[in-house]
């Protein structure tokens, strides 16, 4: 297979070498959220980890490299998207590890067996069907938009895919921590670290990191703020979402 980017892709290398990722130019690509979502989660060794809305597959990528993990699966609905990380997989030689399945995340139930992992993770669409300006390119607009999928139908499912005490890891807006909390609790979920995100020392955080773990008692560890600054990773990081990024 050639790995050459055709005229309408990017190729970019990460972690000093060691992760290339292709793109196309245009359409979804993603962003600082999961660059963020990649550092604040844990997996332990051999756990096995399902990445809903996988995109390019970039958590999978970053995570096979940054943990031991026994195996990732990424879910994309999105044909484009989802070829895209089949080709990410294999230039990266991780086909023994990452498996990417084009898929609706709602019908996973006919997929995989109840409590089939050990960490759910996903960086889900912030906006709600009909909330906000629609995207005209279809990626970007299921990208951002609960389009395919509610932010309850999301965390039902990762409910369902994990066993008790299995992990959850979601980064999502601020603005909607409530609708988070309320969701997580409806699964089962029940939030153990909140960690929220301000793009600079003196203004007001934009996005939320959540560890959930299901059918656990309450206790909730608020970290210190996760404080991005402009003279800091903000620049040099890839950002496409605009409504979600700084």
């Amino acid at each position: 297979m050639d790995f050459l980017p055709s005229p309408d892709e990017t190729l970019d290398t990460f972690l000093n070498g060691k992760l290339h990722v292709l793109q196309k130019k245009k359409g979804y690509r993603f962003s600082l959220d999961a660059i963020l979502l990649s550092q604040f989660v844990r997996i332990r060794k051999n756990e096995r980890a399902i990445d809903l809305g996988t995109g390019c597959g970039i958590l999978p990528l970053l995570l096979s490299h940054t943990t031991k993990a026994h195996s990732f699966v990424g879910v994309e609905i999105q044909k484009g998207l989802a070829e895209c990380a089949r080709k990410n997989v294999v230039l990266n030689h991780l086909d023994g590890r990452i498996s990417i399945l084009r898929q609706d995340f709602r019908k996973l139930r006919g997929t995989f067996p109840p409590g089939s992992f050990d960490v759910v993770l996903s960086n889900p669409p912030y906006r709600r069907y009909r909330s906000g300006r629609i995207n005209p390119s279809v990626e970007k607009a299921v990208a951002r938009h609960e389009i395919k999928g509610t932010l309850e139908d999301l965390i039902a499912i990762a409910s369902y895919l994990l066993p008790p005490q299995g992990r959850c890891y979601l980064i999502f807006p601020a603005l909607r921590t409530v609708d988070l909390f309320v969701a997580l609790r409806g699964g089962k979920l029940e939030p153990k670290r909140l960690q929220f995100v301000h793009p600079r020392i003196e203004g007001e955080a934009k996005l939320i990191l959540t560890e959930s773990v299901k059918t656990s008692g309450v206790e909730l560890k608020i970290m210190n703020p996760l404080i991005l600054n402009e003279s800091d990773k903000g620049k040099s990081l890839p950002s496409d979402r605009g409504d979600k990024t700084f």
